[in-house]
This record gives C-alpha cells, structure tokens and sequence, in this order.
C-alpha cells in the first residue's frame, strides 16, 4: 500500500507534466498497464520510452489531478484530465480514471479508462 507521502508525491510529478520520470520512479519493473479493454502492457522501461515519445511530440501538455483520491488498501483510483497541444495548432482533451494496485511503494498494476473518441485532435478553441 503506498502512503499517502508517495502517493502526493507521483501526483506531483505528474501535474508537473513528467509524466516519464513519474513512471520510472513509481512504477514496479514489471508494471502492468492496460488502456480500456485493450492487451495489457509490460514493463517500466518500455513505458517511460512511450510516455517520452509523447511528450517529444507535444507543443504543451497541461496534466491535473481531479481530487478526491481514492484509496482502499493497495487499491487507489484517480481521475486525471490531460490537455496535449500538437505541433499543427490542434488540441486533445481527455479525461480518465486511472484504477491501479500498488505494491508496497510500487505501481504495479494500472488500467486507464476513458472515451476513445476523446484520443482524436480538434481544432484548438479561443485566442
């Protein structure tokens, strides 16, 4: 179960837009990850390579926890929203919730649910 220390301080890190180093940092060697229904994911290093391939790409990226966190034993749920701003003026807004089983101080387990559709850039809104 992570305290409640760790757990501000990988929500910190990814508010602060580092989400790769949030990964290499939190999450277990052989971490788990699965997006909606889709084959999960295995593995830190082959996630903290994604997660840094998404931030080279991205002009800005704007990431907030919507509180409260939940937590119940290793269990702990989040509610992110991202705002990624791609290089040719479009937008991506999403929201998700985050389910993840913790070991210890580790991530080692995390499914994202969200809309798919949510994943295809608009034009960006406002001056």
């Amino acid at each position: 179960m992570p305290t409640p220390e760790t757990l501000e301080l990988f929500i910190a890190r990814v508010e602060a837009n580092a989400h790769d180093e949030a990964v290499e940092a939190f999450y277990a060697p052989n971490v788990s990850m699965q997006e909606n229904q889709s084959e999960p994911r295995i593995g830190r290093d082959s996630a903290v390579a994604r997660e840094r391939a998404i931030l080279a790409r991205a002009v800005s990226i704007r990431s907030q926890c919507v509180r409260p966190v939940l937590v119940n034993g290793d269990h702990v749920a989040i509610r992110w929203i991202f705002e990624f701003e791609w290089p040719d003026g479009t937008v991506t807004h999403m929201e998700e919730i985050a389910w993840q089983r913790w070991e210890g101080e580790r991530l080692a387990q995390e499914t994202f649910f969200y809309d798919p559709a949510q994943r295809v850039p608009k034009p960006k809104t406002g001056a």
